[in-house]
């Protein structure tokens, strides 16, 4: 058994994509531990009511509660930055969207870039301040094995086919590099930054990509909570997991292509804003 963290006073854990198949499990685990507050952030206010009810009776945890926010908005993830009470020492992105025609947010981003790859972007940007009060803390994303492709210049598929699969693969590519960026830039502050891979789990996200899924919801959210509760999660930074094991990263070590795609999500908040 893998030994954790002991459980401090009020540890506060953000949690997105909460109301989906492997954030609902994370949120219900970080729950579950002693003295834990954990905050969803959904869009769906019905289903987020309906979910930390869930959360609540099974873990007889109150301090569950939730956020709304459109996370392919930057305009909502700054809103819900500024009203944010209290501390926060642990950051999981896991919201994530793969839908199979090409959509565009009411910025005129397309949907899947922007939910996938810069809500993890702005996310850590705005809560950095926090977070950094709060410190020690740590942010974990949820990316995937899956990923690849990465096409720095047409990450909207404005010139190319838009594919699900194809944006959704280079949106997790993004979300590994991006982590290695945001690690190296928050070290100093005592805030790490790692990326996962959650588990191949039966959703609708997995679905709307062809594939099924052969793990259950509460598999998924093993790494994902591991790193958000053990020590490895606040000791190490920049690194990428699979199965509670740490596992080389070629898109990390790519450093120019790191720096190319953390200016050109930095450059959204200045053009969309």
């Amino acid at each position: 058994m893998n030994s954790s963290l002991k459980n401090d006073n009020s540890r506060v854990f953000l949690v997105t994509g909460a109301t989906g198949a492997i954030g609902k499990a994370i949120a219900r685990q970080l729950a579950e531990l002693e003295d834990s507050e954990v905050v969803l952030v959904c869009r769906d206010k019905k289903k987020a009511e309906n979910t930390v009810k869930e959360i609540v009776d099974i873990t007889g945890n109150p301090k569950v509660r939730f956020e709304l926010a459109d996370l392919s908005r930057y305009k909502d993830i700054r809103n819900l930055a500024e009203r944010w009470k209290g501390s926060l020492q642990v950051l999981i992105n896991n919201a994530a969207c793969t839908p199979r025609n090409r959509q565009e947010t009411p910025e005129g981003i397309e949907l899947q870039f922007a939910t996938n790859v810069l809500c993890y972007y702005w996310l850590i940007d705005e809560f950095t301040e926090l977070l950094k009060a709060s410190a020690p803390a740590c942010v974990v994303n949820v990316a995937s094995y899956w990923a690849g492709g990465l096409d720095l210049t047409d990450m909207e598929f404005r010139r190319r086919a838009y594919n699900n699969d194809q944006a959704y693969r280079q949106s997790k590519q993004a979300n590994r590099m991006l982590s290695a960026a945001f690690a190296e830039k928050l070290k100093p502050f005592r805030i790490t930054v790692n990326a996962c891979h959650p588990g191949d789990v039966n959703s609708a996200l997995s679905n709307n990509l062809g594939f099924g899924g052969h793990e259950t919801p509460d598999q998924g959210a093993e790494t994902p909570v591991w790193l958000a509760t053990h020590y490895i999660g606040l000791e190490t930074t920049g690194r990428y997991f699979e199965h509670l094991n740490e596992k080389s990263c070629p898109f990390a070590r790519n450093q120019q292509a790191v720096n190319a795609l953390f200016e050109h999500c930095a450059n959204y908040i200045k053009n969309h804003s």
